[in-house]
């Protein structure tokens, strides 16, 4: 009997042990949460110099010269002028994220039937004028390498420049970014830029990886109607580029319209089959008396 008084105070112990647990810690949430909303949400002062917004049909100065990462002195407009260029705003001595960045466009590029350098030029720039061409060749190696298509390397190029180029770049892709020197390293986003022939500002695309579907779609109407296959056109009629994700979502109006008119056009050709149907049964009727 004492045994069962002894098991039952334990039990109670217990049971109003994690009561008052329970108590504290909730104590200690709301007293947290109190204090986190009491703390102003703004970003460091770093990170207020940093961001990508969109700046649609903008166009970058093709004038501009670089290096490329065989040390020769280029411009802009070499690349411009025939392909649709994938604009890549890396620094090649960036630790982790632009190195995430040049793979993830070899390996959404790699997924589509498209070639560097026949369908497209890949163009990434450095915006650290202190990185050099030595560096530029060996992230593009690397770039080949992850593409699995060694003979589209003279379709990748990477290059390097002064202070007064890269901002004018950056400025014209609205893209910010910022010197740590605590860390000695560049506070920046991570995306890129899909430019017309003409060097105008088509799509953009944030993060470290990049759809093929989306990478696709977007070359094929850089192109302005001269590269992809009939299909590929009628998913860029079906699928529609929203700025505000950087993604393509389906085109609900247009694909209504679409369905529509294929409904329409359905229905006519099923009434004239049976209109047409029945005019030959009509004709193949016996003739009785003169009178059909």
């Amino acid at each position: 009997m004492n045994s069962i008084h002894s098991a039952g105070r334990q039990h109670h112990q217990r049971a109003l042990a994690r009561t008052v647990l329970l108590f504290v810690m909730s104590l200690v949430a709301t007293a947290y949460g109190l204090a986190h909303e009491a703390q102003p949400n703004t970003p460091s002062p770093l990170l207020q110099q940093v961001g990508f917004e969109p700046q649609l049909n903008g166009e970058i100065p093709a004038d501009l010269q670089f290096t490329d990462e065989y040390g020769s002195q280029v411009r802009l407009s070499d690349y411009l002028g025939k392909k649709p260029v994938v604009l890549v705003p890396v620094y090649y001595t960036c630790p982790i994220l632009c190195t995430q960045v040049v793979q993830g466009v070899a390996a959404g590029l790699r997924a589509l039937r498209f070639d560097a350098g026949k369908d497209f030029e890949v163009v990434a720039f450095s915006f650290n004028p202190q990185d050099n061409s030595s560096e530029a060749l060996a992230k593009k190696q690397d770039a080949i390498a992850r593409y699995h298509r060694p003979h589209t390397a003279a379709g990748w190029h990477f290059l390097t420049g002064d202070q007064e180029s890269i901002q004018a770049l950056t400025r014209a892709i609205n893209f910010r970014f910022t010197y740590d020197p605590k860390t000695r390293t560049y506070v920046h986003a991570a995306g890129i830029v899909v430019l017309t022939p003409a060097g105008r500002i088509s799509r953009y695309f944030y993060g470290v990886e990049y759809a093929p579907r989306d990478l696709r779609l977007a070359l094929v109407e850089a192109s302005e109607g001269k590269t992809g296959s009939i299909i590929d056109h009628v998913l860029l009629y079906c699928y529609q580029y929203d700025p505000a994700t950087a993604r393509y979502g389906t085109a609900i109006m247009r694909l209504l319209r679409g369905v529509g008119v294929f409904t329409v056009v359905g229905l006519f050709t099923a009434i004239l089959f049976f209109v047409r149907r029945e005019r030959r049964a009509r004709r193949a009727l016996p003739v009785r008396g003169g009178v059909r």
